[in-house]
């Protein structure tokens, strides 16, 4: 079932998968607007998803996403809890600390031209994510491919973004070397790290606190391979180059259970 709603003031769009009472709606909705509203920095508009995931651990199996709008900026946050009601305050709380994040970016970046300092992720950002489904190997496919232009960004750059999308990994073409690549966390560390298809810039410094690079070559991979590596290894996502074009490429592990693939377009 889907449904939309929206409230004066800011504009908050409401979709809903699953068994989402119009209560919870509008519940998500107030909460949503008034941390936007607390912001005090216009937001373009802010959307909300809420879904109620069949097969899920209980403690999870409410979702609650939310993405907003910020002068062209999207900030996302996305939580999972066992009630939605539960859901929409985790992700009201979690919304409320990426925006003010991703406001203190922008603002260190228009006045003095510099990032502030990349923040290590503590353990509450990753205790109520999204508990992925797990499907037997036969049954997994790509359900979603998703094809869009790269922002050519610095790694750095690219890992503010990362943060402010709420996502494992964002891909992003290097402003240095003109390829593709792909900023990622670090599950073992929480640090952050890139890696970029091509040889590795040695001149290129590591500045404090920003993603470290990852050495390791890029493997060349058709996306039937890529999918046979991500099931061996067990990875969230593999990080490769198509065959003859040399574009870098993701397939990850969605919630569902699923698999998506990620590919630039030109």
């Amino acid at each position: 079932m889907n449904a939309q709603q929206t409230l004066t003031g800011t504009e908050v769009l409401v979709r809903t998968r699953g068994p989402v009472s119009a209560e919870s709606r509008r519940y998500a909705q107030e909460k949503v607007r008034a941390v936007v509203d607390r912001l005090g920095t216009p937001a373009l508009a802010a959307r909300v998803k809420l879904s109620q995931e069949v097969g899920h651990a209980p403690d999870r199996q409410a979702v609650a996403q939310a993405v907003v709008d910020l002068r062209g900026h999207p900030v996302r946050a996305q939580v999972g809890a066992g009630t939605m009601q539960e859901a929409i305050d985790r992700l009201a709380d979690r919304l409320t600390g990426r925006l003010a994040r991703a406001r203190h970016h922008d603002e260190s970046w228009r006045h003095d031209g510099a990032c502030s300092p990349l923040t290590r992720p503590g353990p509450e950002d990753d205790a109520h994510r999204p508990v992925r489904r797990e499907l037997p190997v036969g049954q997994r496919r790509i359900v979603r491919h998703k094809a869009y232009s790269l922002p050519r960004r610095s790694p750095r750059e690219a890992a503010f973004d990362m943060d402010a999308l709420d996502y494992d990994f964002h891909l992003f073409t290097d402003a240095l070397t003109g390829h593709d690549g792909v900023v990622y966390r670090d599950p073992r560390s929480g640090t952050h790290r890139y890696s970029v298809v091509g040889p590795y810039p040695l001149h290129r410094p590591v500045l404090p606190g920003g993603p470290a690079p990852s050495r390791a070559a890029v493997p060349e991979l058709t996306v039937r391979q890529a999918v046979d590596r991500l099931e061996v290894t067990g990875l969230p996502f593999v990080f490769f180059a198509a065959p003859g074009s040399g574009r870098g490429q993701v397939v990850y592990r969605r919630v569902d259970g699923h698999y998506g693939l990620i590919t630039p377009t030109a």
